[in-house]
Parts: structure tokens; sequence; C-alpha cells
């Protein structure tokens, strides 16, 4: 079938990417559905930083690109050995395919599959596939989803299926930005009662983990439970936010947070937390999150910098004060398991996932939208397929 979609054509590109255009808006065919894939018309996709990271080079990807890796959309055609899914219901994408056989897979989350690593850094689906091409020639998939488009074959691994209320924009938005930064807070910090939880950086996986530990608190102190088991966390003390820019420190209080510093503020303040999730992506942003974790206390870094990135820190501190960093990738998250707790969270009014967006665009406004991300002025912008962008 025929498609229209995001190509990056090449990583690298100067800025203002609204003049140097990396992403073309391309028609594409892509290939029918093998035996283990879904068919998904695509309703929302939601901009990344690690979108913006392939378009600047931070991570290095085969181009020709299809890009987008967060989004939701309607089953339209299942494989023949699909038997969980069914044409019509509405799914949320997930970036990383599990085999659900490995040793990484054994972990319960807190290590990425092997195998769905090696198809996503070759750019091709899960049996190594390019279902992609333009012109004849292949073009490969993000992150096995490709949804910066209006239709996506993905394998059944990359899918988790929502409900038909939850909106479009909401339902993207839980497969990356709230599975990675809840999960880092839930799965990876797991703060005990009484811990305060700091979070640095508060772009779209920065605000989801805040927001996250909020609910923590929230339903805690209404004596409720999510009914998905030990959720990782109790009674958390102080929600605090950090990031150099004053708007979303501003945004963070207005969610609940008890307390928004820049980094300079935090290191002036002596400020400290017993968990501190790092979501920026930037070795400065390490070296902050690890300063200001408490004695006994954990760092969380969830963000994902240039590969030849490097912070200087203390070793001592981590013998002396019985510290730990934790590396999350993708939350430490088993998404088939999390992402029904996130959409029961949401869906009671716990998790204000809709305070994560903050505009939503056309598919043909995306390269100025890379600007908007990069300039740290957005938290998430989602690219709307079914119906007309607002704001």
């Amino acid at each position: 079938m025929q498609i229209t979609g995001a190509v990056l054509e090449q990583i690298g590109a100067d800025r203002p990417y609204a003049d140097t255009r990396p992403l073309t808006i391309s028609h594409l065919d892509l290939d029918e559905p093998g035996p283990e894939d879904v068919l998904v018309r695509i309703r929302a996709a939601g901009l990344c930083h690690s979108d913006l990271s392939v378009v600047d080079g931070n991570r290095p990807r085969p181009t020709p690109m299809l890009l987008g890796h967060e989004a939701s959309g309607i089953v339209e055609q299942v494989g023949e050995q699909v038997t969980d899914i069914e044409p019509g219901q509405q799914v949320s994408t997930v970036f990383l395919p599990r085999c659900g056989q490995c040793a990484n897979c054994a972990t319960e989350g807190k290590l990425p599959c092997t195998p769905g690593t090696a198809v996503n850094n070759a750019g091709t689906l899960v049996g190594d596939r390019i279902l992609l091409r333009r012109d004849g020639a292949e073009v490969r998939h993000h992150l096995g989803v490709s949804g910066f488009a209006t239709h996506a074959v993905l394998h059944r691994s990359s899918v988790v299926p929502v409900g038909a209320d939850v909106p479009a924009d909401i339902a993207a938005v839980l497969g990356c930005a709230v599975l990675t930064g809840g999960g880092a807070v839930i799965n990876a910090g797991r703060p005990a009662d009484g811990d305060d939880v700091m979070v640095v950086g508060l772009g779209g996986v920065g605000m989801a983990a805040l927001i996250t530990a909020l609910s923590l608190k929230k339903r805690a102190r209404a004596g409720s439970d999510d009914g998905g088991g030990d959720d990782g966390g109790g009674d958390v003390g102080k929600v605090i936010g950090v990031d150099a820019n004053p708007a979303k420190l501003s945004r963070a209080i207005e969610l609940g947070a008890d307390a928004g510093y820049t980094p300079a503020e935090v290191a002036e303040k002596g400020v400290r937390a017993a968990v501190v999730i790092e979501a920026a992506g930037h070795p400065k942003a390490f070296e902050t999150a690890v300063a200001a974790t408490g004695i006994g206390g954990t760092t969380v870094t969830v963000g994902l910098p240039a590969p030849d990135a490097r912070s200087e820190i203390t070793p001592l501190v981590l013998t002396a004060e019985a510290r730990t960093i934790i590396g999350s990738y993708l939350g430490s998250a088993v998404p088939a398991r999390d992402i029904p707790v996130y959409e029961r969270l949401w869906r009671e009014g716990a998790l204000p996932v809709g305070e994560l967006i903050s505009g939503h665009i056309r598919l043909e406004e995306i390269n100025d939208a890379l600007d908007t991300l990069a300039d740290g002025q957005a938290v998430r912008q989602v690219v709307m397929f079914d119906e007309p962008a607002e704001g």
C-alpha cells in the first residue's frame, strides 16, 4: 500500500531545521504485514528527543529512515499468527520489540532485549526485514515503529492494546514518555516511604517522571491501590524539579512539585534527594544528578547523551555514602505489564498525561517542530493524523 511519511534523508543537518529541512514528506510503498505483524493506521505520533538525536547525529542510524517511535493508532490488519489483537483495536507503540526468550528478556525489563536492540540498530523490523520503499529504494525503519506516517507495519511485540476511550495523543505518549519516565521512578528508582524524588531535566520523559512521582504521593495519601501489585513506591516526600528553563520549572510547580530549581541553585543550596532521575541526556545534567543524590540514595539515568559524551564525578562519594547509580532503558519496563497500569492511573485522574502535551502539529510542520524541541521550548509536540492540529 502507499503511505505518506516523514523521511530523514541524512543525519547531522545544520540548524535551523525549518530551513535545511532534514525530514522530507514523502510517498512510500509499505509491504503487507507478515505472520507476526500488525498493520496500524497511525492517529498520533509524539516528537521526542530520541527522534531529534537521530536528526542531529547524536544517535547515528542508517538513512534514509522513516522516523517516529512514539505513536498510537488503530489496527487494520493482523498476521495469521497474531491471535490476541483484532482489527479495530487501538494500540500504543513501543520502541523496543521483545523476543521474550533471550537472557535479557528474563530480567523483567531491567535489560533491553538483545535481538530487539540489534534490529533497532540496523533500522529493520524483527526478522531483519525492511518493508518500506521509495521509488524502489529501501527506506529504514525507526526503532521498529516509523510512526511519522499515515500507516505502519509493526511486529506484534511493538504494540500494546489500549482502550478506545483513550485519546490518540494520550495513547501515543503512554508508549514512550510515560513508559520511560514513569518506569525510571517506579521500576528503577523505587522510592520508599518518605523519600524525596528529584527529576533533573523536564522534557517529555522528565516531566512524565515528575507526574509519576506525584501520583505515588497522591495515591498513598488517598489510601488507594492501583491493583497492579507492587508499584515500586510508597508515600514519597518532596517532589523536586530541576531544569535550566524557568518556564519548565514553573510548569512543574503548577503540576504539584514541591520545589523547582535550576542546576546552579541545586549546587548553591545543597539540595539533595534520596532518588534522583536524570532525564536530560547531557553529561552536566548527569553530574548534577549524582551530586544531588543523598546518602544511601539512588541516581537513575535515562537520558541518552552523545556516544562520546563524558561526565566527571567523584567515585569516593559512592563508597563513603553507600550510593547507587542505575541506568534505565525504556523505564526498565515490560510494556505489556506497565502500559495498562499507566492507562488505568490516567483514567482514574491520578496521572495527568495530557499535561505533558505542549502542542499538536501537522506532519508538514515537523521540521519547524524539531527547532522548537531543540530550543527547549516544548515538552511533547504531537503530530495528529486523524484531525486538524491545534496550537
